[in-house]
């Protein structure tokens, strides 16, 4: 039998029960979230990454300053991308206001 009392053939389940839904705004909070706890790795990615693959038995390939350049690049990309990220996630949480702190 099923939650409402009617009986339901062998095989069948209530498809429903089984499904999750989340609200678009939780959806998107949870991704948000993710892509923040991810974006360490994409930065050890990009900052090691170049090194391994470029790197001879010589010494670095390359100029020193075209590194520094990368370096602060990504650097800095980074922390664009982060503060983008806190600001998304800033406006989707919704604020406690029992919370000391906070909004």
């Amino acid at each position: 039998m099923n939650r409402h009392g009617k009986s339901t053939p062998r095989g069948t389940r209530d498809t429903m029960a089984k499904r999750v839904f989340l609200e678009r705004r939780t959806y998107r909070r949870n991704r948000l979230q993710d892509a923040a706890k991810l974006l360490p790795v994409l930065g050890a990615f990009l900052f090691f990454g170049p090194v391994f693959i470029l790197t001879t038995d010589a010494g670095v390939g390359g100029a020193t300053a075209g590194w520094l350049v990368y370096f602060l690049g990504v650097w800095l990309a980074l922390i664009v991308v982060a503060a983008a990220l806190a600001r998304a996630l800033d406006r989707i949480t919704p604020s406690d206001p029992d919370q000391p702190g906070e909004r």
